[in-house]
């Protein structure tokens, strides 16, 4: 009688670790916390500052008026026109738009990787089933889907943030392909990002706090560019600048990951 043993084939363990790691990403109430905080944002953003767009408010010690400015259109909140001026200015419309899901990212994926180390998961997946290249491809993989999904939420919710709070949709020196580029640029743009906090996570392991303050420093230094990579006015070079820089990046920062797995004890 001849037993024949299966070989257990790199594609064979990526998709065995990508399905644990799916099914606890769909399962856990954490991802859709997320999407559904990153759905509720833009309606609560475009809402409050919608009405409280030129309201004055008085500094009582120098008797200073400031105005508050609102959104003047939904697309703002999506991004800014490359060149605009805007684009580098610390108002309202400039931080409060969807580029703050970059950080929202950060928690996702290092609460995600921390649970692994602090549960004994990851110490026990990679003695009886698993090796680190494995971890990390998953792990990047699924920080991406998920971030991905945050931003799409995120822009279904300006949508009806918009349509709640009466802004205009008009499209000012942009298209609506315009639009879709940006958003595809973003979306790219997360496998860098995702990749990022993944190194910080592996880094702190079971510390989510190190992780988390690792990652939101690490973000704040790439933050002012993401406005500049994706705008609102983005065009195919953006999206292919973000798809392969994306992915050569997250590549790299992988390979990172990797390393810093490798020499040192999975506690």
């Amino acid at each position: 009688m001849n037993i024949k043993f299966e070989k257990n084939t790199f594609e064979k363990r990526i998709k065995s670790m990508l399905a644990v790691d799916f099914r606890r990403m769909f399962t856990s109430p954490l991802f859709y916390l997320m999407v559904g905080i990153s759905l509720v944002i833009p309606i609560l953003i475009l809402v409050m500052t919608t009405m409280m767009d030129g309201s004055v408010s008085v500094n009582p010690q120098t008797g200073e008026e400031t105005i508050m400015e609102g959104f003047k259109n939904v697309w703002q909140i999506i991004g800014s026109i490359s060149g605009d001026s805007s684009t580098m200015s610390m108002d309202i419309t400039s931080m409060c738009n969807i580029n703050m899901m970059f950080f929202l990212i950060a928690v996702f994926v290092c609460i995600f990787v921390s649970d692994d180390f602090r549960s004994g998961y990851s110490k026990n997946l990679f003695t009886v089933r698993a090796n680190k290249t494995d971890y990390i491809i998953s792990k990047s993989i699924v920080g991406f889907i998920a971030g991905a999904s945050m931003l799409i939420a995120f822009f279904i919710g300006a949508m009806l943030g918009g349509a709640f709070s009466g802004l205009t949709f008009a499209l000012e020196s942009v298209t609506i392909g315009n639009i879709v580029m940006s958003m595809l640029s973003k979306i790219f743009l997360v496998s860098i990002f995702s990749s990022i906090y993944l190194l910080a996570s592996v880094i702190a392991k079971q510390r989510l706090w190190m992780s988390l303050l690792i990652s939101f420093g690490i973000g704040m230094l790439f933050f002012t560019m993401i406005p500049i990579i994706t705008p609102l006015n983005a065009g195919i070079m953006n999206v292919i600048l973000c798809l392969v820089g994306g992915g050569l990046f997250a590549f790299g920062i992988g390979v990172g990951s990797y390393f810093i797995l490798k020499k040192t004890n999975i506690l």
